[in-house]
């Protein structure tokens, strides 16, 4: 994987290749643009994240923010991090359907689906599922989780 050491998400896209910059330049709009209120945007892990701050929420597993979205340009491929879908049968079931009824292949695991183009996602859906999930949900959905 892939790791960039930028501070900020302008850092970020500074440091790609114009074709590479473009393809997250477009899906951070998409998120940006999709995401619920209280959901932050930063670097972290060497990716752009959209988390809920520690300020909001300190009592997380691994003293880390909580994930909603990441994005990374990888060395040959790009990675999208819906944590809002793993967990969430009904918008991974959107996710599966979308895809499959644009004929285009999805290739994910766990929250990661990975893409060569942006012709690959079905944006539309990506921006649905980004804003489906409200903060408090999501923080609902953790902690019921989280006490098991």
């Amino acid at each position: 994987m892939v790791s960039s050491r930028a501070a900020t998400a302008d850092d970020y896209l500074d440091e790609l290749p114009d074709d590479r910059r473009a393809v997250v330049a477009t899906l951070r709009k998409l998120i940006v643009k999709s995401l619920p209120k209280g959901y932050v945007e930063t670097m972290r892990w060497g990716m752009l994240t959209y988390e809920i701050p520690l300020s909001r929420y300190p009592d997380t597993y691994n003293g880390q923010p909580l994930s909603y979205v990441a994005l990374a340009a990888q060395k040959n491929n790009y990675s999208l991090y819906l944590m809002g879908v793993y967990g969430d049968k009904k918008l991974e079931k959107l996710l599966r359907d979308s895809f499959k009824a644009a004929g285009k292949k999805l290739d994910m695991g766990k929250s990661c689906v990975r893409f060569k183009r942006l012709d690959d996602l079905p944006l539309d859906t990506i921006g649905r599922i980004i804003a489906a999930t409200p903060v408090n949900a999501y923080l609902e959905r953790y902690e019921s989780v989280k006490r098991k």
